[in-house]
């Protein structure tokens, strides 16, 4: 049996499939992956498509659309691989993307999980949003990633090409052993969509596993492909799912002093989508908040960690807010208290 599982989640998506799943099948080495495609309840004849093009692609269909985070268990569950590679369906990749990450989780056995080097697909000389070289979070849960900061993406200048250990991978392409995906619980499918990959980390980081950036492989990332930035869905998810992330993965002495402090930092978010007159994404603050105190309580029997990496993990000391709009530093590098 081959080692590794490419697994594209896909719902509704058959413009996408025909854009970027050919660089896919043309890239990826048959000897060590398979490519598999779940489908989240698809109608709009993607299943029909990979089909009559690309008969070697294995199929897993949801009757219904389960989300990212629970479409990607339930595929998992079906398959039996030494690795997973969640990739996303709106990802290009180079032949011979692959092989640096499996190389590097074959000799790297502490490391739980890793991503490529993440370029934006329409100018690959700029990172992308979604994960760039590697995630991680600042002492208030805010993410932020070596190319990336905010909204500011740098140009890849081969800057961060070094090999690390970070806070999160992106779910844009993340290679993680399956037996500690499912050993740690998997995506979170409360969370639906978005940071669910940060939650995922933070659970391998507290099993005493790292997790890496191996920019030796690339990939291409259109970015937006199922969610424009700019939609209000996608604020609400980001700012709801942010506060479920720090209250299911800090210890419980300190989980309520970093939880409000961060409520402060999203009331300031609030003030500046209403004073900038975007009142859909400023009411999805609001209802973020408000389905936050309802969902904590599906985590009230969940033990939680001793550990807390917040400030003690490398990048967590930063205040990233101050850094970028007070201090002007823009770039990962130009950052204090790494």
């Amino acid at each position: 049996m081959k080692p590794v599982a490419v697994i594209i989640l896909n719902w509704n998506g058959r413009k996408l499939l025909k854009q970027f799943l050919p660089s896919v099948v043309k890239g990826t080495n048959k000897t060590i992956a398979d490519v598999i495609v779940a489908d989240n309840g698809s109608h709009d004849k993607s299943i029909d498509y990979i089909n009559d093009n690309f008969p070697d692609v294995k199929i897993i269909r949801f009757e219904k659309n389960l989300g990212f985070a629970q479409g990607y268990n339930e595929a998992i569950k079906q398959t039996n691989y030494k690795y997973t590679l969640l990739l996303n369906n709106d990802v290009a990749v180079p032949e011979g993307w692959l092989e640096p990450l499996y190389d590097f989780m074959e000799n790297n056995p502490t490391v739980g999980a890793c991503q490529p080097k993440i370029l934006s697909y329409e100018n690959r000389k700029l990172f992308e949003y979604a994960g760039a070289s590697g995630g991680f979070l600042d002492r208030n849960g805010f993410p932020y990633c070596r190319g990336r900061i905010f909204s500011h993406v740098e140009h890849d200048h081969e800057q961060y090409d070094n090999t690390t250990t970070v806070f999160w991978a992106s779910g844009a392409a993340l290679m993680v052993r399956t037996e500690l995906y499912n050993r740690v619980g998997g995506l979170d499918p409360l969370f639906f969509a978005h940071m669910e990959e940060i939650d995922l980390c933070w659970r391998i980081h507290l099993q005493g596993c790292d997790v890496a950036v191996v920019p030796q492989s690339q990939v291409y990332h259109l970015g937006g492909g199922s969610l424009p930035a700019s939609n209000p869905k996608k604020t609400y998810l980001n700012f709801r799912n942010n506060l479920l992330l720090l209250y299911k993965n800090t210890p419980a002495d300190v989980r309520d002093k970093i939880v409000r402090r961060r409520m402060i930092w999203d009331a300031l978010a609030f003030t500046m989508f209403a004073g900038t007159f975007q009142f859909k994404n400023a009411s999805a603050v609001i209802r973020a908040h408000r389905d936050y105190r309802q969902m904590r309580k599906n985590y009230t029997t969940l033990k939680a960690p001793e550990k807390n990496l917040l400030g003690p993990f490398k990048g967590s000391r930063v205040n990233i807010i101050t850094s970028f709009y007070i201090c002007r530093r823009r770039r990962y590098r130009s950052l204090k208290n790494l």
